[in-house]
C-alpha cells in the first residue's frame, strides 16, 4: 500500500467512525477531515464515496436535523434555518426542510407548548407583567417571531390554561 493510499483510507476510515456516531452535512464532514490534517484530494475522495454509498445525504440530514430541532426541541424556524445554514445547507433545502416539519407541528403549536411548559401550570392571565416579558424573551431566543410570540400569548391568556387532559 502506497503512502498516498494508506492516507486515504484512513480518511475513510475516520469519516465512516464519524457518520456511525450521527448524522452530519457535508459541510461539517469536510471542516472535521480538514481539522484531521488530511489533504484536500483525499477529502474529496472520501465526500463523494460516502455520498454513492448513502452515507451523506444533505438533503435527508436537513429534514432530520429540521424535525430534531422543531418537534423535539421546540425551536422557532429563525433558529432551525440558522443551524442548518450554520452546517453547509443551502438556503432552498433549509425552507424546504421547515416547510415539512411544519406539516407536523407548526410555530403555533411550539408556542403554545413551551408557554404551557414555561408557566409551569398557572393560568397566562395570572402572571405579572415581568413573568409575560421572561416568557417572550425566552421564545424570541428560541427563534420565534415577535407577533407569533404576542399572539400565542394572548391566546392561551384568552383560552385561559388547560393541559393536556383538558381540565
Amino acid at each position: 500500500m502506497r503512502g498516498d493510499d494508506a492516507l486515504l483510507a484512513k480518511a475513510e476510515k475516520k469519516a465512516y467512525r464519524l457518520l456511525a456516531l450521527r448524522a452530519h452535512s457535508e459541510k461539517e464532514l469536510r471542516t472535521k477531515l480538514r481539522e484531521g490534517g488530511f489533504a484536500a484530494p483525499d477529502i474529496g475522495e472520501v465526500i463523494h464515496k460516502c455520498r454513492e454509498l448513502g452515507y451523506l445525504d444533505d438533503p435527508a440530514f436537513a429534514r432530520q436535523r429540521a424535525r430534531e430541532l422543531a418537534v423535539n426541541r421546540l425551536l422557532g424556524n429563525r433558529r432551525i434555518a440558522l443551524d442548518l445554514k450554520e452546517r453547509g445547507i443551502p438556503e432552498a433545502l433549509c425552507r424546504e426542510a421547515i416547510a415539512e416539519v411544519r406539516g407536523e407541528l407548526s410555530e403555533e403549536e411550539a408556542i403554545g407548548r413551551l408557554i404551557r411548559k414555561k408557566t409551569r401550570g398557572a393560568a397566562v392571565a395570572e402572571l405579572d407583567e415581568r413573568e409575560m416579558v421572561r416568557i417572550a424573551r425566552a421564545l424570541m431566543g428560541k427563534g420565534f417571531p415577535v407577533g407569533l410570540i404576542m399572539s400565542g400569548l394572548k391566546k392561551t391568556q384568552e383560552e385561559g390554561f388547560h393541559d393536556d387532559d383538558g381540565e
